[in-house]
């Protein structure tokens, strides 16, 4: 079986390579030309499907999967797996279309893609996931079949709430920790050893203290999925206002211009409001 990767970005890539390491037949494609080693390179979204047995999409937005949704459509492949992260009515949208689809977005960042060890939540017909079993297994360590079509995309809009509170979280507690006088790498070290501790921590440490907001996962991207969040929990009449806060600072990134930041950037909003940047040597005298 010949696997079609299409989408080649910070996730898509490493994505790409892991399906070769695993073995598999790869071929990719990507709007700007990118090489995998290993993988035949297609010059468009047509000739990829038309090359491979199995598709798998990893692309940035909604709109970005249904420009490339006919080409896969009419090439007919056994199995279309989506692992963007997409509104839930776009993917059970595609899955009416005639082929057999998954919509299958994944959790773990850029480290996780690198290091195959996603977290996957798959929404489709049971025998499609068990079919499709092998090329995520490649992908991750996680898998879990979450219901039918759109189902995966409604566990991933949960997903990027927690991650994106979480994130506020940890900022919220680094500034005051940090203003009131202790290191924040200290803060890090006993936070991680309790009931805070969290993925986060573990895996954007270095962002935060050393304010490097190299993209791992974008802020215009959180923003996006926030979006898909609240759309849904307006559609399902879930009140989320903590989501809604959140989704203002990332908001207010973006308006600044850092939309291309890591989102551990919202870091940078809470020092703002406090006037602080955590780590500095300022002496912050007790409140009387």
């Amino acid at each position: 079986m010949t696997v079609g990767f299409i989408g080649l970005g910070v996730m898509g890539e490493p994505m790409a390579r892991n399906l070769v390491r695993a073995g598999h037949d790869v071929v990719v494609f990507n709007r700007t030309r990118k090489d995998v080693a290993g993988a035949a390179t297609a010059a468009t979204v047509a000739e990829v499907a038309e090359a491979a047995d199995v598709i798998i999409t990893m692309l940035p937005d909604s709109a970005a999967v249904l420009a490339v949704a006919d080409d896969i459509v009419a090439a007919a492949p056994e199995l279309w797996i989506d692992m963007s992260t997409i509104h839930p009515t776009v993917s059970i949208e595609l899955a009416g279309r005639g082929i057999a689809t998954l919509d299958a977005p994944v959790s773990g960042g850029d480290v996780g893609a690198r290091e195959g060890t996603l977290s996957i939540m798959v929404g489709g017909d049971a025998a499609d996931v068990e079919r499709a079993r092998p090329y995520l297994e490649a992908l991750g360590k996680t898998i879990v079949h979450v219901g039918g079509a759109g189902a995966g995309q409604v566990v991933k809009a949960c997903n990027q709430i927690v991650v994106a509170l979480t994130i506020e979280a940890v900022s919220e507690a680094l500034v005051l920790g940090s203003k009131a006088g202790v290191d924040p790498e200290r803060i890090l070290d006993v936070l991680g050893g309790g009931l805070a501790a969290n993925r986060v921590m573990e895996m954007r440490r270095r962002n935060f203290l050393e304010h490097d907001f190299t993209p791992g996962f974008r802020v215009d991207l959180h923003h996006k999925d926030l979006n898909i969040a609240l759309e849904s929990g307006d559609a399902f009449g879930v009140p989320l206002p903590a989501t809604s806060l959140v989704q203002q600072h990332l908001r207010a990134l973006r308006a600044k211009g850092h939309g291309a930041a890591d989102h551990s950037a919202l870091l940078t909003v809470v020092e703002d409001w406090a006037e602080h940047r955590i780590g500095s040597k300022e002496e912050i005298p007790c409140p009387a």
